[in-house]
């Protein structure tokens, strides 16, 4: 728990140098909180909280190098004393059931205001038991009911185009809907599979055997299970750096995917 008497040390681990000066002066604005370091990839983040020893420490879960699980059991480790507080984009319910499992204090998005990050901190330092999640309700509620996660066939089908490396004009034309369409449920299903990208997502629906990927590094068809079963619910796990929490799921996606890119929903 955090001494009273000194001000709360914040270590600031983000790759984008202008959200970092942004939020050191919004914090550096506070009495009780001082910004201690700035790390702008994982390694360095796990070097300045090993040598500094924060009581917070604020990090995005796009940084390059280790994933960000691997950057918080790092940091857990090496510096038990300090508090993990995501800050992210996104806020799907697989992402943020994956980080909480490797003992985040606080999952806050970017889109967050000053009083919401300020009060998050001083919450989490002041009380080692509090953990603070600013997420929709119904993140939160799919969180806790992991089993009810899953993709419509019309995202599935979506998907398992988009893991042949189809673009979203391609997909639009092969399912005769408008590309409008084909990126609103792009944004839906980067949400429920707590995916950064194009490649991420296939990833992790490979993984929870949503779609097919054959040998050759094509799509196969998809999985026929409906919504409600065993294949179409998604499985706890999670992800990787700068795709999001990425893991390695099949060589197959990510050779199908070259030449997709990371591409957001809006993206091709």
């Amino acid at each position: 728990m955090h001494n009273g008497n000194e001000p709360i040390s914040v270590l600031l681990a983000d790759d984008h140098a202008l959200l970092r000066e942004g939020v050191r002066e919004m914090l550096e604005a506070q009495d009780d909180v001082t910004v201690v370091g700035e790390a702008s990839d994982s390694w360095s983040a796990v070097e300045l909280a090993t040598e500094l020893r924060p009581r917070i420490m604020l990090l995005d879960i796009e940084m390059p190098g280790e994933d960000a699980a691997s950057t918080i059991t790092r940091v857990r480790k090496l510096s038990p004393g300090t508090a993990v507080i995501i800050l992210s984009m996104f806020e799907g319910p697989q992402l943020l059931r994956s980080l909480m499992a490797t003992g985040i204090r606080g999952y806050l998005l970017k889109s967050s205001t000053r009083q919401e990050l300020v009060s998050a901190i001083r919450s989490i330092a002041g009380d080692d038991k509090r953990v603070v999640l600013s997420v929709s309700h119904e993140t939160l509620a799919l969180v806790q009911r992991p089993g009810d996660i899953a993709l419509s066939p019309r995202e599935r089908e979506i998907l398992q185009l988009t893991a042949e490396a189809l673009s979203n004009r391609q997909i639009a034309a092969r399912l005769r809907l408008s590309e409008a369409t084909v990126k609103r449920n792009l944004r839906s299903i980067f949400t429920k599979l707590g995916a950064a990208s194009r490649i991420d997502a296939v990833n992790k629906a490979v993984s929870a055997s949503l779609i097919a990927v054959n040998g050759s590094g094509t799509a196969a068809d998809p999985p026929t299970a409906g919504p409600g079963s065993p294949g179409a619910s998604l499985r706890d796990g999670h992800q990787g750096s700068h795709e999001g929490l990425q893991q390695s799921s099949s060589n197959g996606a990510r050779r199908a995917l070259r030449c997709a890119g990371t591409s957001p929903p809006d993206g091709g």
